[in-house]
């Protein structure tokens, strides 16, 4: 459910009227995916419990939306040039695998819930080995959201505005704890079922429910604290920003204005000068000769 909070330079791409469209419509996106996700979890002590399953499915597949955004984003910000997360670790652990963790996540508990939702709205509860998979899928969607959320705090800054980083860290902990309460929901949910014969609806316990909604609204206080962030990030007078390390930074100014690094640059020159020629100069006096 989480989503990569990132303070990187490289994340600012594109026009910047088009760019902060798009970041906002990123940060709203996952507000309104984590209300809806509250919603739904709250939907479970109602009567129709079905509506807000569907409600949970289509917070999940905001997120996944969401985190494809953040990929694509850092994506446009490198130029698509995959070869600089050579030099600098953290684009590569971070900036990359997080979105993708997180969108394997919210797939792996998007997938349960469609399969006990199907189960509901049929009444067909035959596929029993299916049910215990599909429980055990929540529990691995959790881990992949935890080990996103951890990744996304070891972000190191050490040019950023002393502001943006308090911001980055208030974004953090939200999210890591609601990712935990999650993972802690779907192990409960697991082991309460295993001594029971439940079907559907029925799989999804209390204690799921419960932990899933304030799992909920931790991602909600994280996603307005990143919108707050995204604002600070926008703002007319700008704020510094953590660049990319290791050299990345300078070789992708140096291919955005065209500069060719210097050894480059003399070795193109070496192989020209060794592709001429060789002309020695004739004497005056063969010259004459080869005249008569």
């Amino acid at each position: 459910m989480v989503k990569l909070a990132s303070a990187r330079e490289n994340r600012l791409y594109g026009p910047r009227l088009g760019r902060n469209r798009l970041e906002f419509i990123n940060a709203g996106l996952y507000v309104f995916a984590s209300l809806l996700l509250v919603g739904g979890f709250l939907s479970q002590f109602s009567r129709d419990a079905k509506s807000g399953l569907v409600i949970l499915l289509i917070a999940l597949a905001l997120i996944s939306l969401v985190n494809v955004h953040d990929l694509l984003a850092h994506l446009a910000g490198i130029d698509y040039q995959l070869g600089l997360m050579g030099f600098d670790r953290q684009l590569a652990l971070v900036e990359f695998a997080v979105p993708i963790v997180q969108v394997l996540g919210s797939v792996l508990n998007f997938l349960p819930i469609l399969f006990f939702l199907i189960q509901a709205e049929k009444g067909r509860y035959y596929y029993f080995r299916l049910e215990k998979y599909a429980l055990n899928m929540l529990i691995v969607g959790s881990v992949l959201w935890l080990i996103g959320s951890i990744n996304n705090s070891c972000q190191i800054y050490e040019r950023a505005d002393g502001h943006v980083q308090i911001l980055q860290q208030s974004v953090y902990l939200p999210f890591l704890m609601g990712s935990l309460l999650f993972l802690v929901g779907a192990i409960l949910n697991c082991h309460e079922q295993s001594g029971m014969i439940h079907h559907g609806l029925m799989l999804l316990g209390k204690s799921w429910v419960w932990l899933g909604i304030f799992g909920s609204l931790l991602f909600l206080i994280g996603g307005l604290v990143n919108l707050a962030k995204v604002f600070k990030m926008q703002q007319v007078g700008g704020v510094r920003l953590e660049k990319l390390r290791g050299g990345a930074q300078e070789q992708l100014n140096r291919e955005r204005e065209g500069e060719v690094p210097l050894i480059l640059e003399e070795q193109t020159r070496r192989k020209q000068n060794e592709a001429k020629p060789i002309v020695f100069p004739t004497p005056y006096k063969d010259a004459l000769l080869g005249r008569s």
